[in-house]
């Protein structure tokens, strides 16, 4: 299936995702969200820095980020089915969180992040036009300073993911894509194993807004 069809269903293609597998059975789990955690650490940014994990609905990372102390963090994933599997999996301490049920795409807040961070969405991006909407909903949330922090698939990952065409990066496609705004900071790769053993290439690239 497209994302360019007309008639495609993002959020009901998630949540059936969702709803016929656990989070730890999905191409893209990770027990150990190491990388993320430790490029949102370099940023420095404190601890009560607002931080938005961008499709992150399942994932480890806020888990990890809630053991670590940080205090202002909102995780947006269009499928409720994942946002309910991590708050069960949090317990009490989801009620730390500030949980969005939304496709990135209609995000429209007056609220800023320090820290944007999206692992394994914008690759999905297969339309111009939605990258370049994703781009100004990320511009209008970040201000002057604030950082992002982007995993796709690299030039070698795969032609598709969940039954879906996705993008594939290096550092250089991926800040002509973002622009001007954005300096690229740092960049590494990385070898995803799936839980079915299958590995996947990602990048990890992390950049300032300026």
């Amino acid at each position: 299936m497209n994302t360019e069809t007309e008639n495609f269903d993002k959020k009901m293609h998630w949540e059936n995702v969702y709803s016929e597998k656990q989070s730890t059975e999905v191409s893209w789990y990770q027990q150990h969200p190491e990388q993320s955690f430790n490029l949102i650490q370099t940023t420095g940014v404190k601890k009560q820095a607002s931080i938005i994990d961008i499709g992150g609905g399942a994932s480890m990372l806020i888990d990890y980020l809630l053991d670590a102390g940080y205090k202002n963090l909102s995780v947006l994933d269009i499928s409720h089915h994942a946002i309910q599997q991590a708050k069960s999996r949090l317990g009490d301490d989801a009620r730390m969180v500030k949980w969005i049920e939304l496709d990135i795409l209609k995000l429209n807040t007056d609220q800023s992040f320090s820290v944007w961070h999206d692992r394994a969405v914008f690759h999905f991006l297969t339309d111009e036009k939605d990258r370049k909407h994703y781009i100004d909903v990320m511009k209008h949330a970040l201000d002057i300073g604030s950082f992002i922090i982007f995993a796709t698939f690299s030039d070698e990952g795969p032609k598709q993911c969940s039954g879906l065409d996705v993008m594939h990066y290096n550092p250089e496609k991926l800040s002509a894509v973002l622009g001007s705004s954005f300096q690229l900071l740092d960049s590494f790769t990385e070898k995803h194993v799936t839980p079915s053993g299958v590995e996947q290439s990602f990048i990890y690239c992390r950049y300032i807004r300026v």
